[in-house]
């Protein structure tokens, strides 16, 4: 068996950490898992309401990309030395905007497609996509509306986001614009701020009445931490979630959560969340759940 015990250069520690993490990666790897959903653990409201994904040639070509890009060495090592130069000033979120790193990938076109039941001609007015990052997963569904607007704390982030000619709006500001939203997007941000219960509740205030939407991704097993200053903290708020396995803790979203703020679910999948890898790995993947929600009729 090799071992990276006696390597003393950080360079050769780092191709060894490559190489080790690529034989890993290919060793049984069985992306259905992905995926996969056990029906038998959703509850009775929310199993109708589970659409089954796959993996599409827009999420290999993504992994592809990022399988090239973590071997470009010279780049990873510079990425490696700024972030070690930066990290005790700026937020990772930040870092990776400066350095054009750690694009996100959430859902395809297609897959965001089939999850709203639109086809690739449907067009809408209004966009709004809260935390949105780079701006990359926001371009999957900006195609489709005429106006897209964005919020995100990183400064960086906010210069690509402007690059893209996407309208940034302060995080106060979005409730106060005077308008209502085609669809919402809050994708992988309510396990990340102080009052998630507040966010949903005015996610639900600023859809358009009857026709609006708001897609949310959510990492579970669901573990709340919030960065301020650089560091990780509990929010302020906590949402209780019920449940361990992924299916358990999608049915007590569904019937507790969403419906204490006044939303309920019209679809639900389950989707890997993708960041672009660095020198140690090619990609990193958590388990998401994306749901589609709605205003509940009973408001």
């Amino acid at each position: 068996m090799w071992t990276g015990k006696y390597l003393r250069s950080p360079l050769a520690r780092s191709l060894f950490a490559n190489m080790v993490s690529e034989i890993e990666d290919a060793d049984g790897f069985d992306s259905r898992e992905w995926y996969e959903c056990s029906p038998d653990l959703l509850g009775e409201a929310v199993l109708p309401l589970f659409v089954q994904s796959h993996l599409d040639a827009k999420t290999q070509a993504f992994l592809k990309h990022s399988v090239d890009k973590s071997g470009w060495l010279f780049t990873q090592l510079y990425h490696s030395f700024m972030s070690t130069v930066l990290s005790p000033l700026v937020s990772r979120t930040s870092i990776n905007g400066l350095l054009s790193r750690g694009s996100m990938f959430v859902f395809s076109p297609d897959q965001f497609r089939r999850l709203l039941r639109v086809s690739p001609e449907w067009r809408s007015d209004r966009l709004l996509d809260l935390g949105a990052g780079n701006g990359g997963v926001t371009e999957v569904m900006g195609a489709h509306f005429r106006e897209v607007y964005a919020t995100e704390v990183s400064i960086p982030m906010k210069w690509h986001l402007q690059r893209r000619n996407y309208k940034v709006l302060a995080v106060e500001q979005w409730e106060l614009t005077g308008f209502q939203y085609d669809l919402i997007s809050c994708l992988n941000l309510l396990d990340r701020c102080d009052n998630p219960l507040d966010l949903l509740k005015g996610m639900q205030r600023s859809l358009v009445p009857g026709t609006g939407r708001v897609i949310l991704a959510l990492v579970l097993p669901f573990q709340p931490w919030v960065e301020i200053g650089g560091k990780w903290q509990r929010p302020k708020e906590r949402l209780r979630v019920k449940g361990k396995t992924w299916e358990e803790q999608v049915t007590s979203m569904s019937n507790d959560v969403f419906l204490e703020a006044g939303l309920e679910v019209e679809a639900v999948t389950r989707l890997p969340y993708l960041c672009e890898g660095d020198m140690y790995k090619d990609y990193y993947v958590l388990d998401d759940a994306v749901f589609v929600l709605k205003a509940s009729e009973k408001d």
